[in-house]
C-alpha cells in the first residue's frame, strides 16, 4: 500500500531531522558575531571608522544632492501655532512633502523633526483623523508627534518617509515599501539610506530657510517603529542632531528583524557581519539620547532593547557622558510613550 504523499514527507523529514530554511536561516544568523561592534578603546576613533562603514553599506555615495527648489504652498493659523506646508527636492527629481508647525510667543524655538513609522502617513503627526484607526493611533499611542512638540514649546516638522503617506504607491493597499526597498537594493542602495538623507536635507533646509523661524542648533529627531529605525540610524551620521528619541525601534537584529517577519525596508545588506543597534547608539554618542521601549512590544521585544541599551551606555560612559543616554520603557506595547519621554526631553535640552 502506497503511503500518503504528505505522510511520507513528514516522515522523511523527522528521520533526516530536517529544518525549515526560515529557521535554518534564524539559528545561522544567531552565530554572527559583528566584527567592528563597539567593544572598548578609543571611541572617537572607532565612530570614525565606524560612520565610514555604516555610509558604505547604506549606500549613502549613491545618493546626489539637488537644489532644493523649495515650495511654500500655504500657510495657516491655528489655536496655539503657524502651519506651513512645504514641499522640497532631497536628491534630482525627488521632492519631499512637509509640515512645519511654529508654537505661537515662542522666538527660535528648538526643531524637533518628527518621523511617522509604517502608518497612513505623516498627517498622523498632525493629529489629523481621517479614518477610525487614526484615532487610536493617536489617542492611545501618542502618535500626533508635531502637536505634542508644540504643545512642549518646540517647533515641529512632520516630513513625509520614503513608501509611506503622500510617497506611498497607490496601486498597493500593503507593503507600499516592498518594491522600492528591493529595487534600491538592485542599484546599492537601502531604504534606510535614503530615508536619513532626506532627513540629512530637511535640516539644510532648516538651517538654510528656517534659521530665522527655529533654532538650528537645537535640532531634535524623534519616530516611532519605522520612524524610529530612521531616526537611530540618522542619529548614528548626522552630528547636527543635538538629541534623538527613536521609540520602539531599538532591539537586537537577532531579537527582531532577524528573528521575525519585519517590513523589508528595515533591512541593509551585511549589516549583521558589522553592527548590531546598540552600535548605533555608540556612533551617535555624545548627543543627548532618549531610547523609548515598549515593556510588550512583541516585535521589539525589551530583553534585546535593554542589551542594545546597555552596549550603547557602555560607549557613552568611555567618553564620559553616560548622563546624556536614558532608556525610557513604557508599560504597553508597540506605541509611544509621550508623557514618560517628554521630561527627559526638557531636562536635557533645558527647557
Amino acid at each position: 500500500m502506497i503511503p500518503n504523499r504528505i505522510e511520507f514527507y513528514l516522515n522523511v523529514r523527522k528521520v533526516c531531522c530536517m529544518k525549515c530554511t526560515y529557521d535554518y536561516e534564524r539559528e545561522l544568523f544567531r552565530q554572527v558575531k559583528p566584527s567592528m561592534s563597539y567593544d572598548g578603546g578609543d571611541l572617537k576613533e572607532w565612530q570614525e571608522t565606524a560612520r565610514e562603514k555604516l555610509r558604505e553599506l547604506l549606500g549613502m555615495d549613491r545618493l546626489l544632492p539637488a537644489d532644493m527648489s523649495l515650495c511654500v504652498e500655504w500657510e495657516k493659523t491655528h489655536d496655539g501655532f503657524t502651519e506651513l506646508r512645504f514641499t522640497f527636492q532631497t536628491e534630482p527629481g525627488y521632492f519631499v512633502p512637509a509640515h512645519l508647525l511654529l508654537p505661537e510667543g515662542v522666538k527660535k524655538p528648538p526643531l524637533m523633526i518628527c518621523l511617522q513609522g509604517h502608518s497612513p502617513g505623516m498627517y498622523i503627526s498632525l493629529g489629523h483623523v481621517l479614518r477610525e484607526k487614526d484615532e487610536l493611533s493617536i489617542r492611545n499611542g501618542n502618535r500626533d508627534f508635531c502637536i505634542r512638540a508644540v504643545k512642549e514649546g518646540y517647533a515641529a516638522i512632520a516630513m513625509e518617509q520614503r513608501s509611506f503617506g503622500e510617497l506611498r504607491n497607490p496601486n498597493k493597499a500593503q507593503d507600499a515599501c516592498l518594491e522600492p526597498a528591493m529595487t534600491a537594493l538592485l542599484m546599492g542602495r537601502t531604504t534606510i539610506g535614503e530615508r536619513v538623507w532626506d532627513v540629512c536635507r530637511m535640516i539644510d533646509l532648516a538651517e538654510t530657510y528656517f534659521a530665522d523661524k527655529v533654532d538650528v542648533d537645537a535640532v531634535c529627531l524623534v519616530g516611532n517603529s519605522g520612524g524610529g529605525t530612521a531616526t537611530a540610524y540618522a542619529a548614528a551620521l548626522e552630528d547636527r542632531i543635538k538629541l534623538a528619541m527613536p521609540s520602539c525601534a531599538v532591539c537586537t537584529f537577532k531579537d527582531s528583524i532577524g528573528d521575525m517577519h519585519h517590513c523589508s525596508c528595515n533591512y541593509v545588506p551585511r549589516m549583521g557581519l558589522f553592527f548590531d543597534m546598540g552600535d548605533l547608539l555608540a556612533m551617535a554618542c555624545p548627543k543627548y539620547y532618549v531610547q523609548v521601549n515598549g515593556a510588550e512590544d512583541k516585535i521589539f521585544p525589551l530583553g534585546g532593547a535593554k542589551e542594545c541599551f546597555e552596549q550603547g551606555k557602555r560607549a557613552y560612559e568611555a567618553m564620559g557622558c553616560a548622563d546624556r543616554l536614558t532608556h525610557v520603557i513604557g508599560d504597553e506595547g508597540h506605541r509611544f510613550y509621550a508623557d514618560k519621554a517628554w521630561p527627559v526631553v526638557h531636562r536635557y535640552m533645558g527647557r
